[in-house]
């Protein structure tokens, strides 16, 4: 019996895609594949945000069309992609965290008229938003984005992350996530939690913190601090993953009896092969500690050397959503949940990353110029827990001692070592949890979805780790791309005013997804 093999460009070609999220990191990736691999797609509808930099059209011309994702394109076929950006990219200014994204009823349905998918990869990626506004991105705004999807009758790919399985421990398959927390969340008939109560409690307590609060100096980290708390009190290790999860399930609960694919990406980092190896925007997950470690402002850290610290490179991610999409846009209508990971079939440990990242530093440091100002002679250890808790209290003893003899000898400014203090503790609350993993996240699902796209499709849009050879990856690919598409040179930033006494800040990291 022949089976009839799914392909990405056949069940794209002709369509118009709406894609949210644009000016993000995995959304770029998203967007060049899509231009470069489906060329008779009728047309891509980036809903973005207007701001300080103009309209959505002005912010895509500023952000997007000049983006080094496009670099490859623009060099092989520059005037074809200025065509496709003037004649195929329509930009809508819009937000998905208003009803109708604030555009008003008809123009919301003359949008709706004109979508044949919705690919949602907006989100905060701030582990410690506050929880307002991550309640408002990653988990409201499904509200407005699934009335989309039903009125235009369209599929709904949502991009969500592996880390929704919170404090779970273990073999993490492809399925709907359940909290591991001290508080029970009651369930639907259908096996879906019903999270209406949970939200409106939530509500609640952020409207209290903000009665309570005085200024925006203070508010801010209040609700910080809430969102934490609340996601600690459920099964979460942060406000992401717990505002990604409710957002599964508004998803889920809105598109019901629809089209609707889930797409969990791990810890996303630099591209394995297109457009170029190593491309990266921003500083990810692991980049945080190695940039903390080129500046030299730690040297340890709290992790699990022998747990799966699971990674995954941005262009397997941004091909598993659009076979997703392709299938949404053929199969019988369903509700499917696919995770990107490395951890179930080319794992690594937590200490060989580092040993790898590390040997290449110490071995060829001179090829990073933005990342290296000077040979790093200190060595980075990772240690456990109690080891990391006591370290931390010697050396902020020896350090406030050093500080208090700088001041009595009238001497201004923060120590170096105070300095070192207060990044390590800010990268072990943020990232400890991501680098002590009790867990395994699977993806069978996703393997299983690409054995059924045709020879081409698999090997234009690869998802399989296994690809992966991580000591060149790790090595070469990513600290390249690290080094030359994240990070400024030093003397741009040496332009740029610091407070007399104050040292230049780590770039702001971002989340998992």
């Amino acid at each position: 019996m022949t089976t009839n093999l799914l392909s990405v460009p056949a069940a794209l070609s002709g369509k118009r895609i709406l894609l949210t999220g644009a000016t993000g990191f995995l959304a770029k990736v998203v967007l060049e594949k899509l231009v470069r691999s489906v060329p008779d797609i009728e047309g891509v509808i980036l809903l973005i945000r207007g701001g300080k930099d103009g309209d959505a059209r002005e912010r895509f011309r500023r952000q997007l069309a000049t983006s080094s994702i496009f670099d490859t394109l623009r060099a092989e076929r520059g005037a074809w992609l200025e065509r496709f950006f003037e004649e195929r990219v329509e930009c809508v200014t819009g937000e998905v965290t208003e009803p109708h994204f604030g555009l008003g009823l008809d123009a919301f349905h003359a949008l709706a008229a004109r979508t044949d998918l919705v690919i949602n990869a907006a989100a905060s990626v701030n582990f410690r938003e506050p929880l307002d506004q991550a309640l408002a991105i990653n988990t409201l705004s499904l509200h407005h984005l699934t009335a989309l999807a039903r009125a235009a009758n369209s599929p709904l790919v949502q991009v969500s992350t592996c880390y929704v399985h919170g404090y779970r421990r273990g073999d993490i398959f492809e399925n709907m996530a359940e909290p591991a927390g001290r508080t029970a969340i009651p369930r639907r008939k259908n096996g879906q939690f019903d999270i209406e109560a949970l939200v409106e409690g939530l509500q609640r307590r952020i409207a209290r913190v903000r009665a309570r609060t005085r200024g925006a100096e203070q508010l801010e980290p209040a609700l910080t601090a809430l969102g934490i708390r609340e996601a600690n009190r459920h099964g979460w290790n942060d406000t992401y993953t717990f505002t990604k999860w409710m957002g599964e399930q508004l998803a889920m609960q809105c598109m019901q009896g629809r089209a609707m694919s889930i797409l969990r990406p791990s810890i996303i980092e630099s591209t394995l092969q297109g457009p170029v190896p190593g491309w990266l925007e921003g500083v990810k997950v692991a980049d945080a500690v190695i940039l903390a470690y080129a500046r030299g402002r730690t040297s340890f850290f709290p992790a699990r050397p022998g747990g799966i610290i699971d990674v995954i490179p941005a262009d397997l991610v941004a091909n598993g959503i659009l076979m997703a999409a392709a299938e949404a846009m053929q199969a019988p209508a369903a509700h499917r949940i696919y995770q990107s990971c490395s951890g179930s079939s080319k794992p690594i440990l937590v200490g060989e990353l580092i040993r790898l990242l590390q040997g290449e530093a110490q071995r060829n440091w001179q090829q990073y110029d933005k990342l290296f100002h000077k040979e790093p002679k200190h060595s980075f250890r990772v240690v456990g827990n109690v080891r990391f808790r006591l370290a931390m209290a010697g050396v902020a003893l020896g350090a406030m001692a050093w500080s208090g003899l700088r001041r009595l000898a009238g001497q201004p400014g923060e120590t170096p070592a105070m300095e070192k203090l207060r990044t390590t503790r800010l990268l072990a609350i943020t990232f400890s949890f991501y680098a002590q993993p009790r867990y395994r996240f699977h993806n069978d699902g996703m393997l299983a979805l690409a054995r059924r796209f045709d020879a081409a499709s698999r090997a234009l849009y690869p998802v399989d780790a296994r690809a992966i050879d991580w000591e060149d990856y790790l090595c070469r690919v990513h600290m390249a791309g690290l080094n030359r598409y994240a990070l400024k040179r030093k003397e741009a930033r040496a332009a740029q005013p610091i407070a007399a006494g104050a040292q230049p800040a780590l770039p702001q990291p971002e989340g998992v997804r």
